[in-house]
């Protein structure tokens, strides 16, 4: 399974939504404070793209030191329609500075230095130290994710809902139209979590992991059609 830190770096490299706090700025009166662009440096400390005028520019620019402390909060919500959309929220808490010269005309790069960390998703909650966040790396197949999922909900429909009939006895003998819909709600380079929906209220999620990690799209198209495979029979 990933681990919390890779996860983690995922959702910031990824294209969910993001917002950042700054303690002192009143929230009532400023635009939200929506980072254009996010990345990781090399120490991992994250990296965030504002407008020059931004409030939080002008807070970081003014700051003494290392003073202004900061939160980058993130939302992951899954790309199909399904039950309890969101999958997941990482908390990113840190000394936010400004770095001029690393973005273009009209736009500032702030810094976000490492402080602490924390995850809640589909895998659980867990604690991030800042050394394993620098050498973790995101999913390989994240920029992929949302597009491969909704092409599995669109297309593969069948074959999904097929997947039911792994998880023992009593789901394997269940007529094909008596099983529950299925929608596949999250991919990783480890396997496929597909969340099943009986009724109108009750759901539950299932996982389904690859014989091996993938590496790219081109391995996860095989591992897919083994998974296929093995439900068919």
């Amino acid at each position: 399974m990933p681990s919390a830190a890779e996860r983690t770096r995922t959702l910031v490299q990824s294209t969910c939504s993001a917002l950042l706090v700054v303690p002192g700025l009143d929230a009532a009166r400023a635009e939200p404070l929506i980072p254009d662009s996010r990345r990781v440096g090399p120490d991992g400390d994250v990296f965030l793209e504002f407008p020059a005028h931004s409030p939080a520019v002008r807070a970081a620019t003014h700051a003494q030191g290392d003073d202004l402390t900061a939160v980058l909060e993130i939302t992951d919500v899954a790309p199909v329609s399904v039950p309890h959309r969101i999958r997941g929220r990482a908390w990113i808490s840190g000394w936010l500075t400004s770095v001029p010269g690393l973005a273009e005309p009209g736009r500032m790069m702030l810094r976000l230095e490492f402080g602490e960390a924390y995850v809640d998703d589909l895998w659980g909650a867990d604690d991030i130290d800042a050394e394993d966040f620098r050498d973790a790396a995101p999913d390989p197949l994240a920029a992929h994710e949302a597009e491969l999922l909704q092409h599995l909900a669109a297309s593969h429909d069948e074959q999904v809902r097929a997947l039911c009939g792994l998880l023992g006895e009593r789901t394997a003998r269940a007529r094909p139209q008596d099983r529950p819909s299925a929608v596949p709600v999250a991919l990783d380079r480890f396997g496929l979590r597909v969340r099943f929906i009986e009724g109108r209220s009750s759901c539950f999620d299932a996982r389904f992991d690859f014989p091996e990690p993938v590496r790219d799209v081109t391995g996860l198209r095989r591992a897919m059609h083994t998974l296929f495979e093995a439900a068919s029979h």
